[in-house]
């Protein structure tokens, strides 16, 4: 049965939907079943991962969410194997309106995604920068939420309001939702600000952080619009081996040690044939005291 991850932040510009591509792409690569799911209206996640939007407007998220299609009719193939993604468009913006007075409107998507629950190892839900109907959809059908925050210094700004949804989701809705970790992003070594930022998230949060932190780095900024994923793009770069080691830290919580190991297997050079032979640890990316 697939592990459903929400990427959310009620902040935006934070890399929600790069992590959510990435590590979607990364977890695939690792010869996990992935399935992507696009729940922010603007379609970025969609457009990341190469596909055009007139080729996916008459099926999307959607209508799977407002039960005009089933969700199995709506999901399509990227680039790279054993990754699907089932995409978005502004459509969207009308489902919040149409699930204002739906019954049970807070279970619209947990019930689209159960009869391909075990089709996937793992569905990566992007969710859009609100704290919004479809984001408490996304929470109430997710095992765990991923929070991405930038290292700046407004980055505790809405933190605090999606830890209190999420409290009253899990009271009324979702009582096994967990956190699956704070995810440090655009970090910059070379900007003492962005130091201090992130070790104060982590002396405040300590082991809700994620070890894997992730770089500011110009080919992430620029994969989006080649359409593909970074491992795709460069997989040489600092915010490759970043998402790799996300990937496998997520693996490793996930399914134990022994299966996190896959992702250093020779199977994955059939897959990314130019890949590095050394998976980054974790401390690659420790901040330094």
């Amino acid at each position: 049965m697939a592990k459903i991850i929400a990427i959310a932040n009620q902040k935006g510009g934070v890399g929600k939907t790069t992590t959510a591509i990435n590590l979607s792409a990364c977890l695939a690569a690792a010869e996990r079943r992935t399935l992507l799911l696009d729940l922010d209206p603007q379609g970025n996640a969609s457009i990341g991962l190469g596909l055009e939007k007139d080729k996916f407007a008459q099926l999307n998220i959607y209508h799977a969410l407002i039960g005009e299609e089933s969700i199995e009719n709506c999901l399509y193939r990227t680039e790279l194997p054993g990754l699907d993604i089932c995409p978005s468009d502004n459509n969207l913006i009308g489902a919040e309106i149409e699930l204002v007075s739906a019954f049970a409107r807070e279970g619209k998507l947990k019930a689209a995604l159960e009869p391909i629950m075990d089709k996937y190892d793992y569905i990566i839900i992007d969710c859009a920068p609100s704290l919004n109907i479809l984001a408490v959809n996304a929470l109430n059908a997710a095992h765990s939420f991923l929070v991405p925050m930038q290292t700046e210094f407004l980055a505790m700004e809405g933190l605090s309001q999606l830890l209190n949804t999420v409290r009253l989701i899990r009271a009324s809705l979702n009582p096994q939702l967990e956190l699956e970790g704070i995810l440090l992003t655009m970090y910059d070594s070379r900007n003492n600000l962005s130091k201090l930022v992130a070790q104060d998230l982590m002396n405040h949060f300590k082991d809700d952080i994620m070890k894997s932190i992730i770089p500011r780095n110009v080919k992430l900024s620029e994969c989006p619009s080649h359409g593909k994923p970074i491992i795709l793009y460069d997989i040489a770069s600092k915010g490759s081996e970043a998402y790799l080691s996300l990937a496998k830290e997520v693996i490793l919580k996930t399914e134990g040690k022994k299966e996190a190991a896959a992702l250093a297997k020779p199977a994955m050079k059939a897959v990314l044939p130019d890949a590095p032979p050394r998976i980054p640890s974790f401390d690659d990316y420790e901040i330094q005291q």
